[in-house]
């Protein structure tokens, strides 16, 4: 998240919380904003997937309105979708829109004729079948919590039932300013309802980018410099099922590759091994140019809890996955989403997620401290201890961090082809950070190196240019 200090009176600012997707989308948010005349703009695009993420939102929200008293705060994303009514009674928020209006410039009009709040009464129609119990059980906790508005802070509101939304992506944006790596939403919600999450009331359904549509982005993305991209999404394992002609992920990623020749390397940020098929291991079989680094969606290690979670996949699962990838590219690494301290969680449960970190060779860990979600069936279960959790978390990092070290100092004299982004640092294939020890004259950011590696310090490979890579 970028800091507040020295808004300008004359610029609109964009301030983003979480994961890569909203990244994304504060480009569009970007893009929306300059396409009206609004001035002294500042616009929160939040997250919601901890109470903590949330808590940090709010502070700065306050933070933001003492040092810009004039200017019009707006906050966005999963957090105002879910609970417009919580940040429409802030005094220091003027305005809050959904995930489906902070693209569109005319949400970000002073007008109070299009406010509505109709998040809390989603049409029965636009839920879907398969999760319908479950979402009248989150509808009905965030009645209950409902919290009474006046007329001037409903105006405020401008958030529809995301339930209802049936378009994905409306402001495509084509490249990053200051950025090599792009980043290209190819989907956006989830049809699954994982016990802990609030996500899919803040994203909605599971609704897919046009194949078409991608093609043409990425090919924007390769002629404005980029010589990566990332496809990002919330479920984007689940690409495709949504189409009127339905493609799996792995036949997308097939034939863009094949359309985009140009296009040097391709990555995914988050997969679920339990919607992974053969055809996959094939492009990791075959493809030099998709990235050999996976970001998996664990979330345990532990069977029991994996299902009190309500995951579609096993242990075991896990462990194949990364043992049969490694078997095609021996130098592929991973990393995981894991959650401490999930209700029920025992000590042997928690070890069973620790050692999978071990087990599967998990060199970057995104570990999560378990977070009551209001509304969830998780909220519900017998909890556990919070000073438990936070141990086991730092645990969890702890474990995580040693296989990182072990895995950096085996790369020492091996040469990896490398994008160099800001400050002489860059990224390997398989995603290992790289801090260029070469003279700046030698490279340029954007560009593609051929690095051998001379050591490492803390959490990132030290190496020289050998040649540029054509």
């Amino acid at each position: 998240m970028t800091a507040e200090e020295n808004h300008n009176s004359n610029t609109n600012q964009v301030v983003t919380f979480g994961c890569r997707l909203n990244a994304f989308e504060s480009e569009g948010i970007k893009k929306a904003i300059a396409q009206t005349e609004q001035k002294n703009l500042i616009v929160f695009n939040s997250c919601a997937v901890t109470s903590e993420a949330e808590k940090d939102l709010r502070a700065a929200l306050r933070k933001a309105r003492k040092n810009n008293p004039e200017a019009k705060i707006v906050v966005t994303g999963c957090a105002a979708q879910i609970d417009p009514q919580k940040y429409a009674k802030m005094a220091e928020v003027d305005l809050v829109l959904g995930n489906s209006e902070k693209s569109n410039p005319e949400s970000y009009k002073n007008s109070s004729d299009e406010s509505h709040s109709s998040l809390l009464t989603p049409n029965s129609s636009s839920i879907n079948s398969l999760n319908s119990h479950q979402d009248r059980i989150f509808v009905e906790e965030k009645k209950k919590s409902q919290i009474s508005l006046t007329d001037f802070e409903s105006e405020k509101i401008k958030v529809n039932d995301i339930m209802s939304v049936r378009e994905t992506a409306p402001q495509l944006v084509s490249y990053f300013e200051n950025q090599t790596r792009a980043f290209l939403e190819i989907q956006n919600g989830c049809n699954h309802r994982c016990t802990f999450c609030v996500i899919p009331f803040g994203r909605g359904n599971s609704r897919s980018v046009a194949f078409g549509e991608i093609v043409a982005q990425v090919k924007k993305m390769v002629a404005a410099g980029h010589k990566e991209v990332v496809f990002t999404g919330v479920d984007i394992s689940g690409y495709g099922e949504d189409l009127p002609v339905k493609i799996t992920l792995s036949q997308m990623i097939k034939r863009l590759l094949k359309l985009v020749p140009e296009l040097p390397r391709l990555r995914l940020s988050s997969i679920d091994v339990a919607e992974i098929d053969e055809e996959f291991f094939d492009i990791l079989r075959t493809e030099p140019r998709f990235m050999p680094y996976l970001h998996l969606s664990v979330q345990s290690g532990d069977d029991i809890i994996l299902k009190r979670m309500k995951r579609r996949h096993t242990r075991q699962q896990v462990l194949d996955f990364c043992s049969k990838a490694r078997e095609i590219r021996p130098d592929m690494t991973f990393g995981a989403d894991i959650i401490a301290g999930f209700p029920t969680e025992t000590d042997e449960m928690f070890e069973n997620s620790r050692k999978l970190i071990e087990e599967a060779g998990i060199i970057f860990t995104h570990i999560f401290p378990y977070s009551k979600r209001e509304g969830t069936p998780a909220a519900k279960m017998p909890q556990v201890n919070g000073l438990i959790t936070k141990e086991r978390a730092k645990i969890l990092r702890e474990t995580g961090a040693a296989e990182l070290q072990k895995f950096l100092s085996k790369q020492v004299g091996k040469s990896f082809n490398v994008i160099v982004e800001k400050d002489g640092k860059g990224k390997t294939e398989n995603f290992l950070d790289v801090k260029i020890t070469s003279d700046i004259l030698e490279y340029k950011n954007g560009e593609i190196e051929l690095v051998k590696i001379t050591g490492f310090e803390r959490n990132h490979l030290c190496g020289e240019i050998i040649s540029e890579i054509k």
